[in-house]
């Protein structure tokens, strides 16, 4: 959780399913460690009413609201039975792969709500889980980081919370005042123009930002991919994703968003690394900074480049991949951040 508070409620997804997902039973806790959860604080999760419930084809289903309190900056436990013969079928299984967080898949049958379970196996993905919405004040809003794997939060140490919306959303936890949601957005992989890993930016920015409750602002890092997939081709262009970038922030400015760039980070050294992608990154962080386009500019590259070589990472904030940042970079990306932005 990013946001904490004493009422919310659970937002689960089938928006890539093609078949109907039974849940069998649900529940919410605070989590203790690894697969077990606070006994005292389990609660059932009901859908209209009944401790049952369907997601049709493409469809999310809400929870009904909960009382129970849950920290700021906490770990929720959602604990689902799906009766089904999940992912065995032709359907997919809506997911977000990458997650840096382990999850914990029972052996067979229901042991939705039990303090412990025996764990089967585990995975590095979230199944299902769109969100968690919490009941804020009148002043309350959610930021939504929208990005690629380095809002992902990729390569950084699975079960810390070490990406930079993380970082951020402690900062912002700490801080006397309004409340702030972190939504982080970001998926390994995604690019501007081009699916892939995801749908494309511009295809997904509905569903993962603007539709999001309670949205007040959005921060964008959105482009390595495109540059880097692209190598030495001259399409997609600089060109091409500022007007990405410009259709972005047009549909998030009209629907009240504050909404701000970030910066493209160093990547020589990267697998995909060239020359002409290299001229693109310049240009379009030259344009970010220079056109006031966006409401404000967060300049992640001017934080994590070095300056005896400033297409390279700072030696300290790589994660040897030279494309994303390590657990230091993350920390100091979301300490970089001004937080008067909110």
């Amino acid at each position: 959780m990013s946001a904490g508070g004493d009422r919310f409620r659970v937002v689960l997804s089938n928006a890539f399913g093609t078949a109907p997902i039974e849940i069998g039973a649900a529940h919410v806790a605070l989590r203790d460690k690894d697969a077990m959860v606070q006994a005292t604080s389990v609660k059932p999760l009901t859908f209209s009413g009944a401790t049952t419930g369907k997601i049709l084809p493409g469809a999310t289903m809400v929870s009904d609201t909960v009382n129970l309190a849950v920290p700021p900056v906490s770990d929720l436990v959602v604990d689902l039975y799906l009766p089904g013969d999940l992912g065995l079928g032709p359907s997919p299984v809506t997911t977000h792969n990458g997650a840096s967080q382990t999850n914990y898949l029972s052996g067979t049958g229901n042991h939705s709500g039990e303090p412990s379970m025996t764990v089967e196996r585990t995975a590095g993905a979230w199944f299902l889980l769109s969100r968690i919405e919490v009941s804020g004040g009148k002043d309350a809003g959610a930021i939504v980081t929208f990005g690629d794997s380095i809002t992902d939060g990729a390569r950084s140490t699975a079960d810390t919370n070490s990406r930079w919306p993380d970082v951020l959303a402690r900062r912002l936890a700490a801080r006397k005042g309004a409340a702030f949601g972190v939504l982080n957005a970001g998926i390994s992989g995604n690019q501007v123009l081009g699916d892939g890993a995801g749908v494309s930016a511009l295809a997904r920015f509905d569903r993962d930002v603007l539709m999001q409750t309670g949205a007040t602002h959005v921060i964008i890092m959105e482009g390595i991919n495109d540059i880097g997939i692209a190598r030495t081709n001259p399409s997609p262009s600089a060109a091409d994703l500022i007007a990405g970038h410009k259709q972005l922030i047009e549909r998030a400015k009209a629907r009240g968003l504050k909404v701000y760039g970030a910066t493209l980070t160093p990547f020589e050294g990267a697998a995909y690394w060239t020359a002409e992608g290299e001229a693109k990154r310049q240009a379009l962080n030259e344009w970010m900074r220079t056109s006031k386009a966006y409401d404000a500019v967060i300049d992640f590259d001017k934080v994590t480049r070095d300056p005896a070589a400033p297409t390279k990472f700072l030696p300290a904030y790589d994660s040897g991949d030279h494309l994303h940042p390590g657990d230091a970079g993350y920390k100091a990306m979301g300490e970089a951040v001004d937080l008067k932005l909110f």
